[in-house]
């Protein structure tokens, strides 16, 4: 057989065409912008008369050098206090400028007190910016700045190169950054402060050396041209700081240069730009400073560039400005592409790896695998007597089935091992007219015989059976916590035990022939087979009750977590899983869903994090600005998509809730989230409902969420235009297709409470 492979390598210079090509097809796939496009400022290079304002005697200078967080890998850790030292013991005074410092919300608190005690020490004026956590805590991601189709969960994404992900992701860490990292706030706090002390100020990096020849330069060539209210000192990237002692040593300057600000310029630098992405370039396109940043894309993630300001050509450029050595060699060579590529990099990952470790102390303290989620803490559940006898009846009717196993079922799957899980896909019917390749056929809504839940010939499969392992373990752990019966924990455990523990009678954790077409894909399942596990949030919350009551060993426990992880495994990295992330409409709501409840069973804090900050790209692509849900008003079945769409909502922002965040008050710039969601479908919900909606629907279904909404918002914006029962008069039950919790009204403030009136009749759907 012919290696294709091999070939190609054989072929000179193909790996390097490869990458044209791969670059070029990328930049057909993103749009993107030159700032070298835009139209020329007039009038560039025009002097203007100095302000009356600022006509010191003679020209006096402040240099303020910002120093921050260390950033590893693009930064050796201690660089900038050992860059500290080196200026201290080896810079000498400058001529007619003050030195001061800013230290710059730096997060590890000891390396800022070593920084100040330099300072002290050498009796040099500074000003400190502190690391506030609490005011990190409060900062929230720039979600609207990543346009949806790239959302990390996309195919958009996947299909960006490595790199260009790094930086998308970055866009959503901006204000984070911006905290954090304060570039352009340090800045102008620097030009703040020294427009009151000096008639220039040079609010610099806090890594700039001046040799005295360097700053000679710089100062004849400012006050020579003191007309221009802005000064451009281009920058040397520096191996060997060593090097900078030397009598007469003057590299070459090639690098974005810092610049030098009159008292009374009006620019200052943009607050809103983010270290790593351009925070000082972004003035430099402003006032239109040439270089090579002007053919520098700019990508969907990015802040637009900025018009020219008014001030654009009233810049000089003169003398030049050491960068000391940031510990990496391989990435401070000068013209060279591949340490400027790498340096890019290397600052999105450090930029990425300190942030996550904030977020992480910010995040995992509130995470307890331990804790349940969706039942109340309490010994005995507040509810009525309906309501409890619902559930004991339920309870009672649980003893008498089980324990399951997909070795149970009627038919093989398509792989002959009975221990994996198998179900056809329920909308595909065979073809009437046989025709070759084109075996089946979809009908929306009509579900295929043996795929109706609970109906005789599915126990040719395993839908049915799962689901009553999960409602069952469900009722039976709840039934324990109210009534104490330890028959109801001993048979709930029991079922955990055959369906995951036990060698002969576990499922393997996988779903790979869930909703097989037979004869399509080599008989593999689809990734839409995934939703079949949605019940799985409740369900863990059951094995942690039946856990705290000793009915599941330390053992079984630990073998049932060790399962999880492996489904969790491949839900993430199987072909399945990976186009079910990617789903747009409620798939990708109990994708989110299941991997959220896995990840807060088993400790998984950091994908957590990641699946509920993505969570929050799928509100805006699946809300539109009134409300509505436009990929489920796509479906047969409108109401009920709408109705099992935001209750798979419901249930992830409780998981979110859980862990101090908050999914309930997200919305995007056009009020997008679950609120007008919410609103939009109750809005909706009286009379008939005017979309497509080819099955019986069962209008009590609005219940759960009106009850939820009141919950979470009060009455304020409420447009409920039906009668609502008080919670102890509606049904705790309802058909696992409707991916309403069971009994959601159990546990609920107020679940003994009085019906919320309203003037309207209640409507009848149909």
């Amino acid at each position: 057989m012919l290696d294709l492979r091999a070939l190609v390598a054989s072929i000179p210079f193909a790996r390097r065409i490869k990458r044209v090509f791969d670059k070029h097809a990328r930049m057909k796939f993103v749009e993107v912008s030159y700032p070298k496009d835009r139209l020329k400022p007039v009038g560039t290079n025009v002097k203007d008369g100095e302000s009356k304002e600022c006509q010191p005697d003679s020209n006096n200078f402040v240099l303020y050098r910002i120093i921050g967080n260390d950033l590893v890998p693009r930064h050796k850790k201690g660089q900038s206090r050992k860059n500290l030292e080196f200026i201290l013991k080896h810079e000498a005074d400058l001529a007619n400028c003050e030195k001061r410092f800013i230290v710059n919300r730096i997060v590890d608190r000891g390396e800022e007190e070593k920084i100040i005690q330099l300072l002290q020490t050498y009796r040099l004026p500074y000003i400190r910016i502190p690391f506030d956590y609490d005011a990190y805590r409060t900062v929230g991601w720039d979600i609207s700045g990543l346009p949806v189709h790239f959302a990390p969960y996309s195919s958009g994404f996947k299909r960006l190169h490595l790199s260009s992900q790094g930086i998308a992701l970055l866009r959503v860490y901006r204000k984070k950054n911006n905290y954090v990292m304060n570039n352009n706030g340090a800045r102008n706090v620097a030009l703040q402060d020294g427009k009151r002390r000096a008639k220039w100020i040079l609010p610099w990096d806090g890594n700039c050396f001046l040799t005295l020849s360097a700053w000679e330069e710089i100062r004849r060539s400012v006050i020579a041209q003191a007309d221009f209210p802005y000064h451009i000192v281009p920058m040397a990237r520096i191996l060997d700081n060593n090097e900078l002692l030397n009598p007469g040593y003057r590299p070459e300057a090639i690098e974005e240069p810092q610049v030098v600000f009159r008292a009374d310029s009006n620019e200052e630098f943009d607050p809103e730009y983010s270290y790593g992405r351009r925070p000082k370039v972004e003035f430099l396109w402003r006032i239109g400073f040439p270089g090579k940043w002007d053919n520098w894309p700019i990508e969907p993630w990015d802040l637009p560039c900025p018009a020219y300001s008014a001030d654009a050509g009233r810049y000089a450029q003169g003398g030049w400005v050491a960068r000391l050595y940031s510990g990496k060699a391989e990435f401070e060579k000068q013209r060279d592409h591949n340490a400027w590529v790498g340096r890019g990099e290397a600052r999105t990952e450090a930029i990425a790896s300190m942030l996550d470790m904030l977020d992480a102390k910010a995040f995992d303290h509130n995470l307890n695998p331990e804790q349940v989620i969706f039942v109340p803490t309490a010994d005995r559940l507040d509810g009525s007597a309906v309501a409890l006898g619902y559930l004991r009846n339920a309870a009672a009717e649980a003893l008498t089935r089980g324990p399951f196993s997909v070795v149970d079922k009627t038919t093989l799957p398509p792989g002959r091992n009975r221990n994996d899980y198998w179900h056809p896909a329920p909308y595909y019917w065979p073809h009437p007219l046989k025709i070759p390749g084109l075996p089946y056929v979809r009908r929306d809504g009509q579900r295929v015989p043996g795929t109706r839940m609970y109906e005789p010939l599915s126990e040719k499969y395993d839908r049915t059976r799962v689901q009553y392992l999960f409602d069952d373990t469900y009722t039976l752990a709840l039934a324990w916590l109210q009534f104490g019966d330890p028959e109801y924990g001993r048979h709930g455990a029991e079922l955990v035990r055959q369906w995951f523990l036990k060698p002969e009678t576990a499922m393997t954790p996988h779903l790979e022939y869930a909703q097989v077409r037979c004869g399509h894909n080599n008989n593999r399942g689809a990734c839409s087979g995934i939703i079949e596990f949605k019940d799985l949030y409740y369900f863990l919350d059951a094995v942690r009750i039946l856990k705290s009551g000793n009915f599941l060993v330390t053992e079984e426990y630990a073998a049932f977590k060790a399962w999880l992880g492996n489904y969790l495994e491949w839900l993430r990295f199987s072909r399945q899983g990976i186009e079910e992330r990617a789903a747009l409409n409620n798939h990708g709501t109990y994708y989110d869903l299941q991997v959220a409840a896995i990840c807060a069973f088993l400790g998984e804090a950091k994908l957590l994090r990641e699946t509920l900050r993505d969570s929050r790209f799928r509100l805006l692509a699946q809300f539109d600005a009134a409300g509505a849900q436009p990929h489920e008003l796509e479906r047969t079945s409108t109401a009920h998509y709408c109705c099992f769409n935001l209750q798979g909502w419901i249930h992830l922002a409780l998981i979110a809730e859980s862990v101090g965040e908050d999914l309930w008050s997200f919305t995007g710039k056009e009020g997008n989230g679950i609120r007008n969601g919410m609103e939009w479908l109750l809005g909706h919900s009286a009379g008939s409902w005017p979309y497509a909606q080819i099955d019986e629907f069962d209008a009590e279904r609005f219940y759960p969420i009106a009850y939820c909404y009141l919950d979470k918002y009060g009455h304020s914006r409420a447009n409920i235009k039906f009668p609502i029962p008080a919670p102890t008069k509606i049904k705790p039950l309802y058909h696992p297709h409707d991916g309403i919790r069971p009994y959601w009204n159990l546990f609920m403030p107020g679940a003994v409470g009085n019906a919320v009136p309203v003037a309207h009749e209640e409507g009848v759907m149909g």
